[in-house]
This record gives structure tokens, C-alpha cells and sequence, in this order.
């Protein structure tokens, strides 16, 4: 076991410990541990929008998607930037003077109680994968960064996240992202630099290898892609929590598109990470490592130490956000209730459910989120975003916008876990891929339907 890397990690996680017990005294309302106490600046929100996003999806995870289907793997982070970009412009200012505490709060606002409560059953459904995604990447980085895959080791981690989310809340949250940021960039761009510049080999490959489309990224992909990932950057829980945070409706609009273009940046750099390993590392010599975890044994130690610090970085800077999303969600929109206590109570008992899934290793980092989002978008996305349209100039069928959020989210989760038992009656077996679609058709529809044009 590699003692010294296990080390650095213990310490890095001890300064987010001491963050959290440092917040933990200051915290005196539910506004200040939920959406940390709504008075945060500009430069604050940017940061944290952005360590948000840039994940264990967004890192591990599109450095292996690059090096599998070549540098279509980008489109992901666009998609993702373009979502940041419209919801700057379009709905960032609306929803900030809403004054909404969480997605679920902004659609009973928009719509009323029983969108509240539908919305944020599909989301605390949804985000118990995304935790357990990230658990699940942090787990190979861990194993891979101590040279052991020690389970003890991967549990005590996680346990440590959960602890220091449920000391601190957003609060804490929003402090630790910003160094998680920093070490991110600083990570991945030292490792591209070394890569490129110092290390050399197969440039000519590389540049040859740029293609918008291949044969393993087609059009239906684009397509899919738009929507889905597109979607959960525009108008996903996580995302638009920084709207929440936000001090008021200006600093919301601006942080959404500053992060898009700082988005787009990392996209750049973490895409010809990737196509450099595709062009130089043969699929034998990778083996079963991650592609970024193969990185990390042939540039210097000291770089090494750096990238993994900030691949933690990036899977840290999105698990704890989610947990604490999730969280204040059940306890605010499901129950009702704004307890801090309560919330507390469910980052431990989300977070530890997360943990059990990871462990069971229920799939990869991408194989989890894509399947969590494909439940999300479809009974969430263009329902919340209709209504967010008509607040405030258009009433709302309820009745009919309802059958949105429950058929998109039910065709989420079948086409997500019960695949096979839809093939199995008789769906036709090329159908399968486009039920998300499908979902999010039906919800645009119903949504779309729902408004009382003569309001």
C-alpha cells in the first residue's frame, strides 16, 4: 500500500473536516445549511457551479469515453456549456426572484404542492445513482492512487464525505469547492502540458483523430446528447442550486456564463488528455486501468501527485453537493418540513444507501450517471421549464402537466433498469435506446397542453 499517497489524502480531507466544524458553529437557520444563507457572490457561485459539474463524469470518466470513441467524447462538456449558457440567458433571473430554496420548491411556486412533491421523488430517485456513481469513481482512484483495493479504506473515504457535508452543509460546500477548483484545473492542465510538451509522441494521430462524428458518435448520439446531458446542465438540481445561493438575480445570470465559458475551456483540455492516450497507449497496455488512471504512472511523481489530488478533487467537489441536494430536497419537498436536524439526518442516510450501491459496484461512473439522467430529463426538463415560462402570465393545468413529470420519469426509469423486461413483451429491440426521447416527447407534449391559453 502506497502509505505517503494515503496520507496526503487523509490530510486533504481533514482540512474539509476542520471547514466543516468551522461553518458548523455559524450555521443558525435552515437557510444558511440549505442554500448557504443565500448571500453568495459572483466569483463565489462561479467557482462552485463549476466544481460541480466537473465531476468523476467529467474527468475519469471523459478521458475514457475520448480514448473509446475519439474526440466525439467532447460533446458531453459542450452540451453541458450550452445548457449553462441558455440558462444564463433565458432563466437564471426568473428563477432567482422566485426565491426558491430547491428545484422541487421552484415548481411548487410555478405550479403548486403536487409538482413539489412528483418532482422531487424522481430526483432523490435519480441522484442516489449520481452519488453512487462518483462513490464508485472515487473508489478506482483511491484503489488505484494507495495501489490497493482495499474496501476498508474506500468505506472509511466515503463516510468521511458524508460526515463533513452533514457537519458544514452548503456552506461548507461552497468553501471547499473553490480549493477543489483550483487543484482541479491546475491538475488536469499540468498533466496535459507534460503530455504534450514534454512527454511527446503520436501528435500527428492526434490531430488526425479530431471528428465531430465517427462511427462510434452518430448523429442519434448528438441528438441524444443534446437533450439529456444538455437538460441536466440547463436545468438540473445540482446546477441550478448555485441559481439558489446566489445573492441576487444579476450574480445568478453572470456565474451560469462564466462557468459555461470556463467549461468549454476544460472541455479542450481534458478531451486531448484523452486523445493523447488513445493516440499512444495501445488498448493492451492500458489493460483494465482507467485512462487517466494510466496517466498517472508515466508522467512524473510530483504531477502524479497533483492530478490525483485533483481527480479527488473533482469527484469530492460534485458527491457532496449532490448529497446535500438530495437531502434538502426529501426533507423540504417530500416532508415538508425545513429542519436542519432533519436534513443532517438524511446526507447520512442518502449518502450511506449511495455507499451500499457503489459497493455492490452496480456499474461504472458513466454507466450510473447516464442512467440517472435518463431518468431525470425526461420527467423533469421541458414540465419545470414550461412553467418557469408561464409563472407569473399563464395558469397551469395541473391535472394535465402532472401526467408529464410521471410518464417521462416512468419511461426514464423503466427504459433505465427494466430494459429487458420491455424487450421481453414484445418492444421492439432497436426502440429501446430512444424511450428517454420518447419520455421527453411525451412530457413537452403534456406540458405544452397543460397551459390554460386563455388565462
Amino acid at each position: 500500500m502506497n502509505y505517503p499517497v494515503l496520507a496526503a489524502i487523509i490530510i486533504f480531507l481533514a482540512v474539509f473536516v476542520v471547514i466543516s466544524f468551522l461553518d458548523f458553529k455559524k450555521i443558525k437557520s435552515f437557510d444558511e445549511y440549505s442554500v448557504a444563507g443565500r448571500n453568495q457572490s459572483t466569483f463565489a457561485v462561479t467557482m462552485t457551479l463549476l466544481a460541480t459539474v466537473l465531476g468523476a463524469s467529467t474527468t475519469i470518466g471523459i478521458a475514457d469515453t475520448v480514448y473509446q470513441i475519439g474526440f466525439p467524447g467532447i460533446w458531453w462538456l459542450i452540451f453541458g456549456a450550452v445548457g449553462l449558457f441558455l440558462q444564463s440567458i433565458i432563466i437564471s433571473e426568473k428563477v432567482r426572484k422566485t426565491g426558491a430554496d430547491t428545484l422541487p420548491d421552484l415548481a411548487r411556486i410555478t405550479v403548486g404542492r403536487s409538482a413539489e412533491f412528483i418532482l422531487s421523488l424522481v430526483i432523490v430517485i435519480a441522484w442516489v445513482g449520481v452519488i453512487a456513481g462518483q462513490l464508485v469513481a472515487m473508489n478506482s482512484l483511491i484503489s488505484f492512487a494507495i495501489g490497493k483495493n482495499s474496501r476498508v479504506v474506500f468505506i472509511i473515504v466515503s463516510l468521511i464525505v458524508i460526515g463533513y457535508t452533514l457537519v458544514g452543509g452548503q456552506m461548507s460546500v461552497v468553501k471547499t469547492d473553490k480549493i477543489q477548483l483550483f487543484i482541479i484545473f491546475i491538475g488536469v492542465a499540468l498533466c496535459c502540458g507534460y503530455l504534450y510538451l514534454v512527454k511527446g509522441g503520436n501528435d500527428i494521430s492526434t490531430v488526425g483523430g479530431i471528428e465531430f462524428i465517427n462511427k462510434g458518435y452518430g448523429p442519434i448520439n448528438l441528438f441524444t446528447q443534446f437533450f439529456v446531458i444538455g437538460g441536466v446542465y440547463f436545468l438540473g438540481p445540482d446546477i441550478m442550486s448555485r441559481n439558489f445561493i446566489s445573492k441576487d438575480e444579476k450574480t445568478a445570470k453572470k456565474s451560469a456564463g462564466y462557468a459555461a465559458v470556463l467549461l468549454l475551456l476544460f472541455s479542450v483540455i481534458i478531451t486531448f488528455v484523452g486523445m493523447w492516450i488513445r493516440a499512444n497507449v495501445t488498448a493492451e497496455e492500458l489493460g483494465q486501468n482507467k485512462a487517466l488512471m494510466y496517466v498517472i504512472g508515466i508522467i512524473p511523481k510530483p504531477v502524479g501527485i497533483v492530478l490525483i489530488m485533483g481527480l479527488l478533487s473533482a469527484i469530492l467537489s460534485s458527491t457532496d453537493t449532490c448529497i446535500i441536494n438530495a437531502s434538502t430536497i426529501f426533507v423540504k419537498d417530500v416532508l415538508g418540513k425545513e429542519s436542519v436536524s432533519l436534513v443532517r439526518i438524511s446526507v447520512g442516510v442518502i449518502g450511506i444507501i449511495s455507499l451500499i450501491l457503489a459497493v455492490a459496484g452496480r456499474g461504472d461512473i458513466m454507466t450510473l450517471l447516464t442512467g440517472a439522467y435518463s431518468i431525470y430529463t425526461p420527467g423533469v426538463i421541458f414540465p419545470l421549464f414550461v412553467a418557469i415560462l408561464c409563472y407569473g402570465k399563464k395558469k397551469i393545468r395541473v391535472g394535465i402537466w402532472m401526467l408529464g413529470p410521471i410518464i417521462g420519469g416512468l419511461l426514464g426509469i423503466i427504459g433505465t433498469y427494466f430494459g429487458n423486461v420491455l424487450v421481453w413483451i414484445g418492444l421492439p429491440l432497436n426502440v429501446l435506446p430512444y424511450i428517454t426521447l420518447i419520455g421527453m416527447g411525451i412530457s413537452l407534449i403534456t406540458s405544452l397542453v397543460s397551459i390554460d391559453m386563455k388565462s
